[in-house]
């Protein structure tokens, strides 16, 4: 099943392709031997332990870092690339961010209209005083447009870069654990919102929480340096079955079969979590 993507009801059509992906830091491989097609229109949940390669690929994906060996391709041109003509919304794992710096939450969002080396450059036009409330409007935080980012909460400060990744309605949104900072309540929303948002994009997510994003995921990427993809599911209960199956190390990297049985327990063998 590695490296193979079922036929999605629109047609198929790739968003990305990974052939022979391989990454090394420092001579220490991460990576080794990826193979990935992910449609259009699909939601991909990328799951493994600490230190398996998670968010190397993405940025791999993104074209933040070069293959070791091997190729990404991206609908449109090369990862990176300024000729490509996919839209990517990037939200990277929450870090440390510069505090001092005085933005409000709609000057943070409104920088994601605008290339890399230009973000300093732009006025606030009225369109992109729109874009940006709009895509405020989305995540439900509209009331923090004109806070300075180093008034808020660690998870109102999340809210505000996934807003930023979607204001410039792009084709691919990749997330890297966006839900950290979130608390389980917030969480049950973003979830639901993400799956309002598959409707019109492709989702590329690493999550640490197989049960919890397994109701929205409609695929899943067990990495672990390699990688096996379980394949488009209608239903959290399907997937967790699909991972399930997996029994043998070398079949999924990530999971044995006694702990796709707890995740089976707490969803419900079978059923929606």
């Amino acid at each position: 099943m590695s490296g193979q993507s079922m036929p999605h009801p629109a047609g198929g059509q790739p968003i990305v392709e990974i052939n022979d992906l391989c990454f090394s830091y420092s001579g220490k491989e991460v990576l080794h031997g990826i193979d990935l097609v992910i449609n259009i229109g699909d939601f991909v949940a990328v799951v493994g332990p600490n230190g398996g390669g998670k968010t190397t690929l993405l940025k791999l994906v993104i074209g933040l870092l070069r293959p070791t060996r091997g190729s990404v391709k991206l609908a449109g041109g090369k990862p990176g690339s300024r000729e490509g003509k996919l839209k990517i919304g990037y939200v990277p794992q929450q870090i440390n961010h510069n505090l001092n710096f005085p933005a409000t939450a709609l000057d943070v969002v409104i920088m994601g209209k605008h290339v890399p080396d230009r973000r300093f450059s732009f006025g606030r036009g009225d369109k992109d005083r729109e874009d940006g409330l709009s895509a405020l409007a989305k995540m439900g935080i509209t009331d923090l447009a004109h806070r300075r980012i180093s008034a808020l909460s660690g998870g109102q400060r999340q809210r505000v870069l996934i807003s930023r990744a979607l204001v410039s309605r792009p084709d691919l949104l990749v997330l890297d654990e966006p839900t950290a900072s979130i608390d389980s309540r917030g969480q049950s929303d973003f979830y639901a919102l993400l799956k309002e948002l598959n409707e019109e994009l492709t989702i590329l997510m690493v999550s640490h929480d197989l049960l919890s994003i397994s109701s929205v995921a409609k695929s899943v990427a067990c990495v672990n340096r390699r990688l096996h993809y379980h394949q488009r599911f209608t239903s959290s209960g399907e997937l967790i079955d699909a991972v399930y199956a997996c029994t043998v190390y070398e079949s999924c990297p990530v999971f044995s079969s006694a702990q796709v049985v707890d995740l089976r327990a707490a969803g419900g063998p079978g059923g929606d979590a």
